[in-house]
């Protein structure tokens, strides 16, 4: 009997070797060169390089600190590197990591790695982007500083709770009732471009919430406006070719990108085929309208040329820079530029100021954030370059510019505070305390459930009590 234990366990650890082995051949054999390069494609639409790899850092290395409500969150190294990157983990590990916010070690992945969206991918794309990542993507050797959250979001498997509650782990599922262009572009865009991660506002538990899909949301200090079908608050008014080129290029008559959204431009968006784009853009105009209350009129329709800045020259000038007015501000940082009438410039390039989403949204945080930033960007092989004035102006200055802008060209009911600008400059948001706020509900949890255990006591005292007597 035991010779034949023996004998059997033998067997089977022969035949667990040879499975591991075959493992590692099939890990080990080269990648189809189609397949990486298409995996590279789907990787650009994913974006993954925008949080991935620090400015003038090695590509996919890590390091970038995210910003969120909750505290920093630090990319990882996703790079081959079989020390430092992902370059051990298996097919399903990868699987795992993209769609359900599961490292190798078991461990749960924050939101901030958009894994909710790209859960939607396939499986015939994710293979393809394993391949690319795993033979594609040169190793580095560096380990980004790991991610250290306050309590009590340092409790990574707390995230299995938040995956039960928010995570729809099903890939896409094409609709009938549409055409395969739509299909293709509502596969693109609610998973590996992950527009809903940026366009949707959150709950109180930071999950995007789906009765207000697209309708806009804040990304860290920057807003994400909405990109529903609607038409004042929306894309409703913009033409598919002008979403395509918007996409393409980050410029159009009627906004211009900034933030990141022109990082996405920059990284991702541009690099896609004209009929992805495409038919991204049909789908977006067929999302459902989510209506803003209070705007009554399209937000690139506001304005008109207006020369306003013969009223900077008609008086002395202040000696205090806090007192300068927008029209002065305007005439020593913008005119040169943007035209005395704020017109632009006949290419478009340097954009007109009215009839423009930036002075016409009632959110004012981009306009306000471009001035302190300013833009630089390479588009179709032009430089775009805005200066950033935050260490030239001061909170008022740039308050008291916004607010020129606004009234001048744009919406006249938006305001820019000196208070906000204040707040932006220093990357503070608007968002709840969320740290705060689960701390208290802790406590109050733990209050709440000694008020229940000592009530059950005294009933249990109570009840012996009785039964003695």
């Amino acid at each position: 009997m035991t010779i034949e234990r023996t004998k059997q366990s033998i067997g089977q650890h022969l035949l667990a070797s040879i499975a591991v082995v075959l493992s590692l051949g099939a890990q080990a054999a080269p990648f189809d060169d189609e397949q990486v390069k298409r995996g590279e494609y789907l990787a650009r639409a994913g974006d993954c390089v925008a949080c991935h790899t620090l400015e003038g850092g090695e590509l996919f290395a890590g390091g970038l600190r995210l910003s969120t409500p909750l505290g920093d969150v630090i990319a990882t190294n996703i790079t081959s590197s079989k020390t430092a990157g992902i370059g051990n983990y298996t097919l399903e590990q990868f699987d795992d990591a993209v769609r359900k916010g599961i490292r190798a070690d078991g461990k749960y992945l924050y939101p901030a790695m958009p894994y909710t969206s790209y859960a939607k991918t396939t499986d015939e794309d994710i293979e393809a982007m394993y391949a690319y990542f795993m033979s594609g993507v040169a190793p580095v050797e560096t380990r980004p500083p790991a991610t250290e959250l306050p309590f009590p979001f340092n409790i990574r498997l707390s995230m299995a709770v938040w995956n039960a509650l928010f995570l729809d782990d099903e890939p896409y599922q094409p609709d009938p009732s549409q055409n395969a262009e739509w299909n293709r572009g509502a596969y693109l865009a609610q998973g590996l471009t992950h527009c809903s991660t940026c366009h949707s506002p959150r709950n109180f538990l930071m999950a995007e919430m789906s009765s207000k899909d697209l309708a806009g949301g804040e990304v860290s200090v920057w807003y994400a406006p909405n990109i529903t079908s609607d038409v004042n608050s929306g894309i409703g008014g913009w033409s598919t070719e002008e979403l395509v080129h918007y996409m393409k290029t980050g410029n159009i008559a009627k906004g211009q990108a900034s933030g990141p959204m022109a990082e996405a431009i920059d990284h991702s968006l541009q690099y896609l085929t004209d009929a992805d784009l495409h038919a991204i853009a049909v789908y977006l105009k067929t999302v459902p309208a989510v209506v803003q209350e209070g705007i009554e009129k399209p937000v690139y329709a506001w304005g008109s040329a207006v020369n306003a800045v013969h009223r900077s020259r008609s008086g002395a000038w202040p000696e205090n820079p806090d007192e300068m007015t927008g029209a002065q501000l305007y005439d020593g940082y913008c005119a040169a530029c943007h035209q005395a009438h704020g017109e632009g410039t006949f290419d478009t390039l340097l954009p007109a100021l009215y009839q423009n989403t930036a002075t016409g949204r009632p959110e004012t945080n981009n306009l306000a954030m471009v001035i302190l930033q300013g833009i630089h960007r390479v588009s179709e092989g032009h430089e775009i370059r805005m200066p950033g004035f935050a260490h030239e102006l001061s909170d008022q200055q740039i308050a008291t510019l916004s607010n020129y802008l606004i009234q001048t060209y744009g919406n006249p009911q938006a305001e820019v505070t000196v208070g906000q600008v204040e707040n932006l400059r220093a990357g503070k948001t608007s968002a709840p305390d969320l740290v705060l706020f689960a701390r208290v509900a802790m406590v109050v949890g733990v209050i709440v459930l000694l008020i229940v255990l000592i009530a059950l006591m005294r009933r249990r005292r109570r009840r012996v009590t009785n039964h003695r007597y």
